[in-house]
């Protein structure tokens, strides 16, 4: 299908560099090797979400889901923590950190729901005592 000997007779191939030139025959054909297994999930049991979650020794899920889904800044405080708690050295003091890091996680997420379940609450007792004074 491909003559080479025509590739010299189209002008606009000519403004390419040589180096970028691609002939045939130049190209190595290597075969592609699959492992068996690579593309399917592992053969042990898959695991829940709560699974996963309480097999975390440092609490990190827990302080990223808190910085997501809680008051940002102590979630952050419970990412610190975590971190620390993962390089500690002393057994101790990783569980310190671990603690604590779980503590201001739980803190950050239970203080973000009840924001946002006591501002319905207090709109309501707004407009109940608005329509008393009427």
């Amino acid at each position: 299908m491909f003559n080479h000997n025509q590739e010299e007779s189209f002008p606009l191939q000519n403004f390419d560099p040589p180096q970028t030139r691609l002939v045939m025959e130049d190209v190595e054909e290597i075969p592609l090797s699959t492992v068996p297994g690579q593309g399917c999930s592992p053969p042990h049991k898959t695991r829940n979400a709560i699974e996963s979650c309480c097999n975390d020794p440092h609490h990190r899920r827990l302080a990223i889901s808190s910085i997501i889904c809680g008051i940002s800044c102590i979630g952050i405080k419970a990412l610190i923590d975590s971190v620390k708690a993962e390089s500690a050295t002393d057994p101790e003091a990783a569980d310190r950190f671990s603690r604590r890091a779980r503590k201001l996680g739980i803190i950050s997420i239970v203080t973000w729901v009840s924001i946002l379940v006591s501002i319905p609450l207090m709109l309501a007792l707004v407009s109940y005592l608005m329509t008393l004074v009427d």
